[in-house]
């Protein structure tokens, strides 16, 4: 089983690196920070892009661990510009059979900006056939999951 950590912060090893390593922990896995690849807006179009870098990478994983440090009440610019970059070029299901967890980190988050969070992850899950696995946003969490 080969394990993904696609991480957004523009914070190597910032606090969304932490807690994906306490969610990984005795695991072997692979990161791929965003803030390393030029991933431009949706719509445009340049030579350079390294979108499908990315994908190929999600491709070969058979678990996908997304994490996005919380700014402005929601998921990181990284974060939310890879997944509009994913409508049209992605198909539908293409990623059936694999997992995807999902790491929030903020300071201290109110529910309802968990909940959005939430929403958005489970639903590019649902749209591009991730069984999707839940949320994990402090060390409490990552500790009871057991990542497949």
């Amino acid at each position: 089983m080969s394990i993904l950590f696609i991480n957004a912060s523009p914070n190597k090893n910032g606090n969304t690196a932490k807690l994906a390593k306490e969610l990984l922990t005795g695991k072997e896995y692979a990161t791929l920070n965003l803030i390393d690849y030029k991933i431009y807006s949706y719509g445009q179009e340049y030579p350079d892009d390294q979108f499908n870098e990315v994908i190929d990478a999600i491709r070969k994983a058979d678990t996908v661990v997304m994490g996005s440090p919380m700014y402005w009440h929601n998921i990181c610019g990284l974060m939310r510009n890879f997944l509009d970059r994913c409508y049209g070029p992605i198909e539908q299901g293409e990623f059936s059979g694999k997992n995807l967890y999902f790491i929030m980190q903020g300071a201290s988050p109110e529910k309802w900006q968990l909940e959005a969070c939430e929403f958005t992850m489970s639903r590019f899950a649902s749209v591009y056939g991730f069984a999707y696995k839940g949320m994990v946003t402090n060390s409490q969490e990552a500790k009871k999951i057991n990542v497949d």
